[in-house]
């Protein structure tokens, strides 16, 4: 059944999900993350992207709230379903409803978001948990003229039931379109010091746009986070200096923070993108890497500027000739994203 071929009701947020809790609020500063494939739990900000999630934070004395909730951040205005048990950070509060699953949730996840757009909540009014209670959304009901939870689940099953066949159909084309070769181990290389504008013959920095200025669009616009490869928000500005096909490295803010980008985007004045026309994304992938590694030498006080760019060296492997062995770069990406499509499939198909 289609959403349109469903009868809807407004409700009350509270008569659905009950009373907000306020979220115990943890700072960044005082968190020890975790890393590589450390355990820890996850640590929820207020953000509009990827689910709200910043990082994993290594167990402590934190008071955590439950899987199964649905999460507000006040001033970014986002609802998001939280299947696993968390923290957050400061200004965000959770509903805890035993009405929902992890489907419903999502649903009604969906339902919330849906009935906030364009009501001007956001930095300059926060959706605080006391305005979010006694707000009205729209949910599909049944007979009985209540939520029909068992519609919402099922939707959301069907959803996930297509997405997931379709992440399966791309991870085999991937593995067919990637020959796995036998290389040598990186150990195993000779490697040699090559400055920055050798490997890049094209190195700008990109242009100031005020926050303000943003039009809705769906332009990617790169900054310095260190999330979402550096995608800070999708904007529509005709104006702005565009990239494509390219590394950014954060000059500030999240210094030396650096992404790969095969998509047009506009970048902003906190990032500087390097290009070489002859490389092809394998090879940027493996360059990506090595570029970051120059933020052991930069902070938030210490920012990349581009006399400091021009002087930066990197470390690559070379081949015989002592030049840089962008064959061997480019297959040992290869390597590594067949291997991982393979046990993406295998994990899907479980």
């Amino acid at each position: 059944m289609l959403l349109k071929d469903v009868r809807w009701k407004k409700f009350k947020i509270v008569e659905i999900l009950g009373n907000s809790n306020n979220s115990k609020a943890y700072h960044s500063e005082n968190l020890k993350f975790s890393i590589q494939n450390e355990k820890g739990i996850p640590y929820i900000t207020r953000t509009n992207l990827n689910n709200g999630f910043f990082s994993i934070v290594k167990y402590d004395d934190y008071k955590i709230n439950p899987a199964n909730t649905i999460t507000l951040g006040a001033e970014n205005a986002k609802y998001f379903y939280q299947p696993y048990p968390y923290i957050t950070g400061n200004k965000m509060y959770y509903y805890n409803s035993k009405k929902i699953n992890k489907y419903s949730g999502l649903f009604i996840t969906e339902c919330l978001n849906d009935s906030i757009k364009n009501c001007g909540f956001g930095y300059g009014m926060g959706l605080t948990g006391t305005r979010s209670d006694t707000r009205n959304f729209m949910l599909p009901i049944n007979d009985n003229d209540e939520p029909d939870f068992e519609f919402m689940e099922q939707y959301i099953k069907n959803i996930l039931f297509k997405e997931i066949n379709d992440i399966k159909e791309y991870c085999k084309s991937v593995i067919l379109n990637i020959n796995n070769k036998s290389i040598p181990n990186l150990s195993e290389k000779n490697w040699k010091a090559f400055n920055i504008n050798y490997i890049f013959p094209y190195i700008q920095r990109g242009k100031r746009l005020k926050k303000g200025d943003h039009k809705i669009g769906n332009i990617p616009y790169v900054s310095s986070t260190m999330m979402n490869n550096g995608v800070d928000n999708f904007i529509g500005n005709k104006e702005g200096k565009r990239f494509d096909n390219c590394i950014t490295i954060a000059n500030s803010g999240s210094v030396g923070a650096s992404f790969y980008h095969q998509y047009e985007f506009i970048g902003s004045d906190h990032i500087t993108a390097f290009k070489n026309e002859k490389f092809n994304k394998y090879i940027y992938l493996f360059l990506t890497t090595i570029v970051s590694r120059i933020s052991d030498k930069y902070s938030f006080n210490r920012e990349i500027n581009d006399f400091r760019i021009s002087n930066e060296k990197v470390l690559l492997p070379v081949n015989e000739d002592g030049n840089p062995d962008y064959e061997y770069m480019e297959q040992y990406v290869k390597n590594i994203m067949h291997y991982q499509y393979t046990k993406y499939l295998n994990f899907l198909e479980d």
